[in-house]
């Protein structure tokens, strides 16, 4: 038996493909055809896992290049080219299926250059100064990372933790993966850290990390997904709450070189195409887009929340009366800002990644020039510096936010207040998913009452405790399985952190 394992942690769970599905969707002897809609991580996993078993795949995307929510494009800055993105993301060591993906155009994962620390900063009240934890130096492996964290954080003081729910924290050891997501529907991330008496600065930090990661406010955001991510990033899983991050722009590093792969296993993609509605053909489903239609076996709609309620909802005969509701229902998270600035002069002392709480509505800053060669190549051209800022969940996304963020970055970074702007980007958007309250088993699955229609995305269910890059990831890859198995060809093994945590065994 095999031994390999995707990271350092040897309680990470292998999952095997079904062998078969009893709804045949191709005759084994022809070549298959899935129109893939949407050309993000979980429309390029889905497209990735059919198309190396021999499935003929097109991938409809509506930009102008691929990549989706982690997509980005040539701009000007300065009179110099550069790019611009939606910003900031940390792929973590725990993201097994998403660095599977990404494998395919770079075996050794060459194109991703770790992050030494994950600091987060409390800003000061009254007359103390601000908190900082950090992740560098404990422990990777539970228990001992947790030991380690409370041992050397300024957030947890010996009178803190004499008020935690010592019952309700053995808990976060005792989750079982999906049912943990079912014991806590109803139940929102801030009603959680109530109950558990979390002391309140680290209970600043943790909200920030994990909820408004989810572009969320907390008292809206699920306390099941705000258990699993403690579990998958801290008190379950050995990979350490470390990451990577890509050495250049998303494009240059990741999505140009795969889609090069995906090429010469013969998938093909038409970009700046936005599909319409879907129906059933004369030989299969009929895709309509905006530049004619197409045919196919199978689909795998791997869209944002609003563009797969368009889509729906122009497609009567997809699905069911109550899947269609059951999509139509889904919601929106609140809108989140990025910022960024390419300015005159040298600042180093400027964090790669910090990520802030009690700074309005900053939520974590970078220098991007320290992360991304392109960047740097620009700062070295000017002799500048490029610096981001985000907002997650704005009540308000005007200009005067904007000027808030970078009001905020200046408490930080005093230097950036007068700093020369040589060019300034402000980008707004809304459709990441809201992972709300509502029952976890009201989510959609990857599979929908036609078994021609597979969903993926971070918007879709999955059993194990991961998220976001992640799920979207996953969720492709568990949509192609699908559709092999109907085709009756060989799916693709998957992996997911830990299912339960260290004291599951002792759960009633």
């Amino acid at each position: 038996m095999s031994t390999w394992r995707p990271g350092r942690d040897r309680r990470a769970v292998r999952h095997l493909p079904a062998a078969s599905s009893v709804t045949r969707l191709a005759s084994t002897d022809e070549q298959p055809r899935v129109v893939v809609v949407g050309g993000g991580i979980a429309g390029l996993a889905a497209a990735c896992g059919l198309a190396e078993r021999g499935v003929a795949v097109e991938v409809i995307e509506a930009e102008p290049s691929l990549g989706g929510r982690l997509r980005a494009w040539p701009i000007q800055a300065g009179g110099n080219p550069t790019t611009m993105s939606r910003g900031f993301h940390a792929f973590f060591r725990q993201y097994y299926n998403l660095r599977a993906l990404l494998r395919r155009a770079d075996p050794t994962l060459s194109r991703l250059r770790p992050v030494a620390d994950y600091p987060l900063q409390l800003a000061p009240a009254g007359a103390s100064g601000p908190v900082r934890d950090s992740f560098a130096k404990i422990p990777r492996t539970p228990p001992f990372n947790l030991v380690g964290f409370v041992a050397q954080s300024p957030s947890f003081g010996l009178a803190d933790l004499t008020r935690v729910d010592v019952g309700r924290a053995l808990d976060l050891l005792r989750v079982r993966f999906p049912q943990t997501y079912t014991d806590l529907d109803g139940v929102s991330a801030a009603e959680f850290l109530d109950r558990l008496r979390f002391p309140e600065q680290a209970r600043h930090l943790a909200l920030e990390v994990f909820a408004r990661s989810f572009f969320a406010d907390p008292s809206e955001f699920s306390a099941g997904e705000l258990v699993a991510m403690f579990h998958t990033y801290f008190v379950g899983s050995a990979e350490g709450l470390l990451f990577d991050v890509p050495t250049d722009d998303y494009h240059s590093a990741l999505w140009g070189p795969l889609q090069g792969y995906l090429a010469r296993r013969g998938v093909t993609f038409r970009l700046g195409t936005r599909v319409q509605s879907i129906g059933n053909g004369p030989s299969g489903l009929s895709v309509n887009t905006d530049a004619g239609g197409l045919q196919a076996d199978a689909i795998v709609l791997a869209l944002d929340t609003r563009r797969l309620q368009k889509v729906v909802a122009a497609s009567p005969t997809l699905g069911d009366e109550d899947w269609q509701q059951g999509i139509a229902a889904l919601r929106v998270a609140p809108p989140f800002g990025v910022g960024r600035r390419w300015l005159a002069g040298r600042f180093p002392q400027i964090e790669p990644f910090l990520g802030t709480s009690g700074y309005g509505p900053l939520d974590n800053l970078s220098q991007v020039d320290a992360l991304e060669d392109g960047a740097a190549a620009w700062a070295a051209r000017v002799g500048g510096t490029v610096v981001e800022v985000h907002g997650y969940a704005l009540a308000d996304t005007s200009e005067a936010t904007r000027d808030e963020l970078w009001r905020q970055a200046a408490r930080l970074h005093p230097e950036l207040a007068t700093a020369p702007v040589l060019a300034e980007q402000w980008l707004v958007r809304d459709d990441c998913p809201l992972v709300d309250t509502t029952p976890w088993r009201n989510r959609p699955t990857v599979t929908t009452p036609d078994p021609r229609v597979m969903l993926a995305g971070d918007l879709v269910r999955c059993e194990w405790p991961i998220a976001l890059m992640e799920r979207a990831a996953t969720t492709g890859w568990q949509a192609a399985n699908a559709l092999l198995a109907g085709f009756g060809r060989e799916g693709h093994e998957l992996w997911s952190p830990p299912l339960g945590g260290l004291l599951a065994g002792s759960a009633k």
